[in-house]
């Protein structure tokens, strides 16, 4: 349990953060993690079908969740008084979930339209996702959060109440509450909704390593909802929390970060040669990923500005940033942390429950002393991907 004490308004949040994404899932049986986000609202013991929302909405609060490759998390945010309301809610369905077949049927198909609305039918997103699958070989890596269409259509009542079981105990989540609340009686509360949920035995380990590779791969993704021919790139990068992964966080921020960064001048400002261009990385705690998205202008070749690209990425792995730019880059770290969520009351209760999760527990809010050889690194093998 994550408490963050703050009498700074008369507000509270409460998050819940289970250690559980599609990293979890197994082949053939993909889209687990996501479905379970809309099936938490399908109603408990105490709580009826779509309750969950009436209820905080009645209080005068909001709520959502959200699933990743690495967790999957619920969160309220209420007035102060209201909290044994969400501490209630938040138990009731970690100890006795509707899992029933009525529930699995609805909620499978309002993620079928949830896949047609949000990705089959957007321009760009299915080739994106494929580009995992080129970068990652390892299935608990490759497969998307929202999983197919086919496993779900596969799934029993009892595949989901088993993932409930073992994926939903106690053992196997955070909670984080943030805000206006004295922490002797909310620990009170806390015993008295939480501490009769039975334990569960630990999930399986899961492995997440990747082959070592040094081999390009190239595809081609026909997809008729695209205005104009994109590409992509690709690359697998090491963990985080290691100083490959630091040194490549230091280099997206040069190259993809606001109107100075190096790719926007080059193409943007300078060459005018795309009319979008997007990158960063999906941090993990297995192997991540840095990726770049461009939409060249319509009378622009795609390759030549692909190669500009990976000029550019060699320059900044040979030669390394500029003084001017790594004092920009201290700047921005500074002001990222100065401005972060952590001075907001759920953003502190996010910021700690990412820490506790990825086995760190130090919180550090100061950005640390950086040097140009931290950004400079070497990128490697690509991986890429056009839409034409």
């Amino acid at each position: 349990m994550v408490l963050n004490e703050d009498h700074s308004v008369p507000v509270v949040s409460v998050a819940v953060y289970y250690d559980v994404g599609s990293r979890n899932e197994r082949e053939g049986r993909t889209g687990f993690a996501h479905l379970f986000e809309h099936m938490m609202f399908q109603g408990s013991e105490n709580v009826p079908k779509a309750g969950h929302f009436q209820y905080i909405s009645n209080a005068g609060g909001t709520m959502n969740g959200t699933t990743s490759s690495e967790r999957t998390n619920y969160f309220e945010t209420l007035p102060a008084n209201q909290l044994p309301l969400a501490l209630w809610l938040e138990s009731d369905r970690m100890r006795s979930l509707n899992v029933t077949q009525e529930n699995l049927d609805n909620q499978r198909e309002a993620v079928k339209e949830e896949k047609r609305l949000r990705y089959d039918n957007q321009p760009y997103v299915n080739g994106f996702l494929r580009l995992f699958e080129m970068c990652f070989r390892n299935a608990a890596n490759a497969h998307s959060t929202i999983g197919s269409m086919e496993d779900l259509d596969a799934a029993t009542v009892e595949d989901i109440r088993e993932f409930f079981r073992i994926y939903y105990a106690p053992n196997n989540a955070v909670l984080s509450i943030a805000g206006d609340f004295d922490q002797r009686e909310t620990r009170r509360m806390v015993d008295k909704y939480f501490s009769t949920i039975p334990r569960q035995p630990e999930p399986p380990p899961v492995d997440v390593s990747e082959p070592e590779e040094v081999m390009e791969r190239n595809d081609v993704f026909l997809d008729k909802l695209a205005p104009v021919p994109a590409f992509a790139l690709g690359w697998k990068i090491p963990s985080r929390r290691s100083p490959e992964f630091y040194a490549l966080s230091l280099a997206s921020h040069l190259l993809f970060e606001g109107e100075s960064a190096r790719l926007y001048q080059k193409l943007v400002k300078g060459e005018e040669s795309v009319v979008q261009i997007q990158g960063g990385i999906d941090e993990r705690r297995g192997p991540s990923g840095l990726f770049i998205v461009v939409i060249p202008k319509p009378d622009r070749d795609g390759r030549q500005i692909r190669d500009a690209i990976l000029t550019e990425l060699r320059d900044l792995a040979v030669v390394g940033p500029s003084d001017e730019e790594m004092e920009k880059l201290r700047n921005n770290l500074f002001n990222s942390s100065v401005r972060s969520p952590v001075v907001t009351v759920s953003g502190a209760a996010t910021r700690r429950v990412r820490a506790l999760r990825s086995g760190s527990r130090t919180i550090q809010h100061r950005p640390a002393e950086l040097s140009g050889s931290d950004a400079g690194t070497n990128f490697g093998r690509a991986a890429s991907l056009s839409g034409y």
